[in-house]
């Protein structure tokens, strides 16, 4: 097979989530499969050094411009040039036409479902707003013709199967991986670089708020104010990227101004840091409303941090028994498990061992040897 795999945005510095999942993707296939032919079509930027060509792998940049003008332009004109005999899209769109069989990575339909309409036009950046219209418009006519479907849990297989009635035989769940090296930092060396880096405290909790709803931010800045207020504990808030203005504005919304002082933020963190920061951490919040999957959970869990997550929709599928669950919506749970965590260590250690073992089963590996197989379920069907 030749196989085709967008990969638009991996030669950014600053990769998300999607990002890192098509990188992990297409290392992982260069490791295990030495028979197929594959073309990376790229945006050229700055971050080369991420992903090297090897014998059967070949990356080709496209500037084709604004994001999709590319997708739906550039993008299927090279796959076809390059004669690929499967496309595979990794971040939720792809070209409206095209000849090629075609795979597509849809990770959630968040922007598609009625209770979220109007986060389109209210939340987050303008880029994100348009995002989501340009999902809006593409997705239902991409699946109409996509061979294949890969989500990232049973939980969103079963309602993207639901909302789009598209039958088990083109919709596959495939679970994503974390990247060995998530694994309890110890080093001292390693952690007093990092500490100094992003000028942490001492002690902290890790919480990975955004300004998307989903990610209940407001909800747990509240949790986290009674905590202060119930155990008089001075332990901050550690946050990455956040608009100081919009975090007082939520705090002055909570009824704690005050609470900003005790939030630290680090900015922009790069991946390979990630794991000494949760390694540092004495616990990771996680209560988001609405998950796909959730990585940061494993992440977290491998890096022997006691980890608060949601029991709704994709979190306790990939939590295992490794986390301690919440109800999302009632801060007071929020709180009552930072307490329980944070003053009795034997539950603490308990979800420490649990979630270890859960995030054991999880490897990027086996994510690109199940991707692989359905693309020889692809080319076959299509032969």
């Amino acid at each position: 097979m030749k196989i085709g795999i967008e990969g638009q945005r991996l030669f950014r510095v600053k990769k998300h989530g999607m990002d890192m999942v098509a990188l992990e993707l297409i290392r992982n296939l260069q490791q295990i499969d030495k028979v197929n032919q594959y073309v990376i079509f790229i945006n050229p930027d700055e971050d080369r050094t991420c992903l090297s060509e090897t014998e059967n792998f070949k990356i080709v940049e496209l500037d084709g411009g604004f994001y999709p003008k590319w997708e739906q332009l550039a993008l299927p004109k090279a796959a076809a040039q390059e004669k690929c005999d499967i496309l595979h899209c990794t971040s939720n769109t792809a070209p409206l036409r095209g000849s090629i069989p075609l795979v597509l990575t849809l990770h959630d339909i968040i922007y598609m479902e009625h209770s979220n309409l109007n986060l389109i036009f209210s939340q987050g950046t303008a880029y994100q707003r348009f995002g989501n219209l340009y999902r809006k418009f593409v997705v239902p006519r991409i699946l109409k013709r996509a061979d294949a479907v890969i989500t990232v849990s049973e939980f969103e297989k079963k309602r993207i199967g639901e909302y789009f009635k598209i039958q088990d035989d083109r919709l596959f769940a495939v679970y994503n991986g974390v990247s060995e090296y998530f694994m309890p930092v110890k080093d001292k060396e390693t952690l007093d670089r990092v500490k100094k880096m992003y000028k942490l405290p001492d002690r902290f909790f890790f919480f990975l708020g955004n300004t998307v709803q989903k990610k209940n931010t407001p909800g747990t800045l509240a949790a986290y104010s009674n905590y202060r207020k119930e155990t008089s504990s001075d332990i901050p808030l550690v946050m990455l990227d956040y608009d100081s203005e919009d975090l007082q504005k939520i705090a002055n919304n909570i009824g704690d101004p005050e609470l900003v002082k005790h939030i630290h933020l680090t900015g922009y963190v790069t991946n390979t840091d990630l794991p000494a920061i949760y390694s540092l951490a004495d616990l990771f919040l996680y209560p988001s409303f609405r998950e796909s999957f959730g990585i940061p959970i494993l992440e977290a869990q491998k890096c022997g941090v006691p980890v608060i997550t949601a029991n709704t929709s994709s979190m306790p599928e990939v939590s295992g028994d490794g986390s301690y669950l919440v109800d999302p919506y009632k801060i007071d749970e929020i709180t009552k498990a930072m307490i329980e965590l944070t003053s009795k260590e034997d539950i603490r250690n308990s979800y420490i061992e649990k979630g270890l073992n859960n995030s054991a089963k999880f490897s990027w590996r086996s994510m690109a040897e199940n991707v692989l197989e359905l693309y020889d379920k692809v080319y076959n069907k299509n032969k």
